[in-house]
């Protein structure tokens, strides 16, 4: 069985950039680069196994490891937090040189079975999955490697509680009483501070910006209602300077609604005139002239 070109292009491709990325796993300084490195290894195995006409394995590939597991990973990296040393300060004696020796251990037996392992004649992809490739995989994984997988699924787990183990933290003092919260607040009062929580910003304001502090039952701003950032940076506004900006909006609206009634007026009438008057007069008044002709003062009086 021999690969076509088109396998053979994209092995000598990715098969370089999985070796620069395996390198990175072992020089990265920190966890965060070795996971993306790592992450990258498992998609270029996924694509290799599709080019393999293998899409099962190709799919569970990207989903379990590179989707599910690495994301486990760097959930507990950020858990545990990625500047956080190693203590280097040995609680058992002697405990490095047995890692030492196991590892030297182990690292001889992998040599042994790779020497003496004896691959069959490959049959060819066609009489593999003859039965599609996840029925023949899974008689392989459920037959022959059933203890592999289930020894798998131990570390799964084991590394899955390792992870939660490292994100305990011990309590460095007693745990406060609610009398004991109640007690420092009250005591607190002197310098200012206050029992209840502070309203958000804009509560019983006339604006709900986040920029705007909230007034207390005396009507004075509370400053500290603002967020902390924002009063670093002088993007606070003040009271007198939101309702300036109201009466500046209020005034533009009652001048665009007068502009409004005055495009609204009827033709033949001008602006500030209501039907039936002539300009210059209001509604309701008379212009000195009747059905008897004009008036004069001597009549009026």
């Amino acid at each position: 069985m021999t690969a076509t070109g088109g396998e053979a292009a994209l092995f000598w491709v990715l098969a370089p950039l999985m070796v620069l990325a395996s390198l990175g796993l072992l020089v990265a300084r920190k966890a965060v680069h070795a996971a993306i490195c790592v992450m990258f290894v498992m998609v270029c195995l996924a694509i290799l196994y599709v080019a393999q006409e293998a899409p099962f394995l190709g799919v569970v590939q990207v989903v379990v490891y590179t989707g599910a597991v690495m994301m486990l990973f760097l959930f507990v990296l950020m858990l545990v937090g990625i500047d956080a040393a190693d203590s280097l300060t040995e609680t058992i004696r002697g405990q490095r040189w047995i890692g030492v020796l196991l590892g030297v251990g182990l690292a001889v037996v992998l040599l042994g079975v790779i020497s003496r392992a004896a691959f069959p004649p490959a049959v060819g992809l066609a009489e593999a999955n003859s039965v599609t490739n996840p029925v023949a995989l899974a008689r392989l994984m459920f037959s022959e490697y059933v203890l592999a997988m289930e020894v798998v699924g131990v570390l799964l787990v084991t590394a899955a509680l390792a992870g939660l183990v490292l994100t305990h933290r011990r309590r460095l003092s007693s745990r406060p009483t609610q009398r004991a919260l109640a007690a420092a607040k009250v005591a607190a009062l002197p310098e200012g501070k206050t029992i209840t929580p502070l309203p958000a910003p804009g509560v019983y304001a006339q604006n709900n910006a986040m920029d705007t502090p909230a007034l207390g039952p005396d009507g004075r701003p509370l400053e500290h209602s603002v967020p902390r950032v924002l009063r670093i940076r002088g993007q606070q506004r003040s009271a007198t300077a939101v309702l300036a900006a109201e009466e500046t909006l209020v005034g533009r609206e009652l001048a665009e609604a007068g502009l409004l009634t005055a495009e609204a007026d009827p033709p033949g009438t001008s602006p500030g005139t209501s039907p039936g008057t002539s300009p210059g007069t209001s509604p309701g008044t008379s212009t000195g002239l009747d059905s008897d002709g004009p008036a004069t003062d001597e009549e009026g009086r």
